[in-house]
């Protein structure tokens, strides 16, 4: 968690490009990151000059040439603002445009970088802040830049870029990511789940990134991500960066559009992700891999035909899916879920309440839970109904609990009442026994298991309401003749009290 100190110092730094003329949430984060990439860039040639000093022999990667110092951080952050604006937009920016072949990801996402800061004063102001925040931890840069990744989200239409961190959480905690995953989020965005899962396991795993051929696995080939819009590619990658993911595959692809080809089909054993629900596409401009699978133009149907492309035998996922993805009647929605239960080991559908989305989307959504076997396997389908999730469900979005017992992890364990406001700990804790005391649970409950059978029987519809038993309480109603003989009371009593005041008015 990161420092009030350090949240304020960000909030400058928001704040002065607000005054400063530029208040799309996007660009400012863009116009950090390219400005966070050439701080990084300077660090990163200071650290290969000390190694040429320290072992002359050893090979050193240097990328600023002789005549090419004044481009690094380090030198222009002292110039006036005229001179250093002159220098960050002549020659800072066309050199960031000629890295792209040195091949690394962040390094190709920094070809199409538009400077855009529209003055010398506000381009002073924001590099003696950013020089004065503290960035040489890696759970400090991560956290501050989550921060500043968080006011997309309050700040309009552009919150649908962003999943909620804790909703993030609670996916990458019930498929527990191991170190020899390869996990992919084929529409990205700022990566998030990546972030996630790569935080998970160095958590649970502290171990793995000792080992040399472990350690260049998570850096090269474990985190994998798509996104066809250029600025969330350069802030995803600067998300993973920051998070000390040195070369992580995240780059463009319009995931419905492109066949799958034969180097990506069946290539990851865990797909984390919540794909655009936005309507239908084109036959035509859809890729022909996923029609064979399902002959649909939902978006939302041909995300799920491409996880299971993109799976390998043995691979799972958790993807977010609107309810109608659980009860649409379309052929190509029963087809889908009947190839989940009968193809493949539908482990679990995790209702998310309403609200999850708000304030830039009021759809009602779930979280499926399934692993790609090729053969079935699909015995009992676990249902949790999660109908807080420690935010208030309007527009507003305030916690309604401290931080410590916010998501699926807190601190410390929640009362009763806490659990009310926050069922995020239970539904994981619960996840783990889904095998065990969670089958004998019955239907009324918060969660409970529904054996493959029923779903057939209900023609493979995964609402949770068509499982749900409500227990409902008998009420004793009066008998007719006895509220009538009441109500003539009643009109005895107000007739006498008319007659009554008529004699006081006389």
């Amino acid at each position: 968690m990161i420092t009030g100190e350090l949240k304020s110092k960000i909030d400058r730094v928001w704040d002065a490009f607000w005054s400063g003329g530029i208040s799309n949430p996007l660009e400012v984060i863009e116009q950090i990151t390219y400005l966070l990439f050439i701080k990084r860039l300077d660090e990163m040639e200071t650290r290969e000059q000390k190694k040429a000093e320290r072992f002359p022999n050893a090979p050193v990667t240097l990328r600023f040439r002789p005549d090419q110092q004044e481009l690094r951080w380090s030198q222009f952050k002292d110039r006036d603002p005229e001179t250093m604006f002159k220098i960050v937009t002549h020659q800072v920016f066309p050199y960031l445009q000629t890295l792209g072949s040195d091949g690394s990801t962040y390094s190709h996402h920094m070809r199409d970088a538009r400077f855009t800061i529209p003055s010398p004063g506000l381009l002073g102001r924001v590099v003696d802040m950013l020089d004065k925040i503290p960035m040489e931890d890696r759970d400090t840069k991560g956290d501050l830049y989550e921060y500043m990744l968080g006011k997309i989200a309050t700040a309009g239409h552009n919150g649908q870029f962003r999943t909620s961190r804790h909703i993030i959480q609670l996916m990458v905690e019930m498929t527990a990511p191991t170190p020899t995953d390869e996990i992919c989020d084929p529409a990205c965005g700022t990566a998030g789940f990546l972030v996630e899962a790569g935080e998970y396991v160095r958590r649970t795993h502290p171990d793995a990134l000792l080992d040399a051929k472990q350690r260049e696995h998570f850096h090269e080939s474990m985190f994998h991500g798509f996104d066809f819009d250029g600025t969330m590619l350069r802030i995803g990658s600067m998300n993973m960066l920051l998070h000390g993911v040195e070369s992580p595959d995240i780059r463009y692809r319009d995931s419905l559009a492109e066949n799958v080809s034969g180097e990506d089909s069946e290539k990851y054993s865990l797909i984390l992700a919540n794909p655009p629900f936005a309507g239908s596409l084109d036959y035509e401009s859809t890729s022909k891999d996923l029609q064979r699978i399902v002959k649909t133009k939902k978006t939302e149907l041909l995300f799920l035909a491409l996880f299971l492309r993109l799976l390998k035998p043995g691979g799972r996922a958790a993807v977010i899916v609107p309810d109608g993805v659980l009860f649409g009647s379309s052929k190509a929605h029963k087809e889908l879920r009947r190839m989940l239960v009968e193809n493949q080991k539908l482990d679990a559908v995790v209702k998310l309440p309403s609200g999850t989305f708000k304030p830039y989307s009021g759809v009602s959504t779930a979280v499926l839970f399934f692993t790609k076997t090729n053969s079935g396997g699909t015995d009992n389908v676990w249902f949790y109904d999660v109908a807080a999730d420690g935010w208030s469900l309007d527009d507003k979005r305030t916690p309604l609990l401290p931080a410590e017992k916010l998501g699926p992890v807190t601190d410390v364990a929640l009362a009763e009442d806490e659990h009310a406001k926050n069922n995020l700990p239970d539904a994981l804790a619960r996840w783990s026994r889904r095998n065990g005391d969670e089958l004998q649970r019955s239907r009324t409950e918060q969660s409970f298991c529904v054996p493959k059978a029923d779903i057939v029987e209900q023609g493979y519809d995964l609402s949770l309401n068509r499982y749900k038993e409500v227990v409902r309480e008998e009420i004793e109603h009066r008998s007719p003749l006895d509220v009538l003989t009441e109500l003539e009371r009643l009109e005895s009593e107000i007739q006498q009290g008319i007659a009554d005041l008529k004699t006081m008015l006389g």
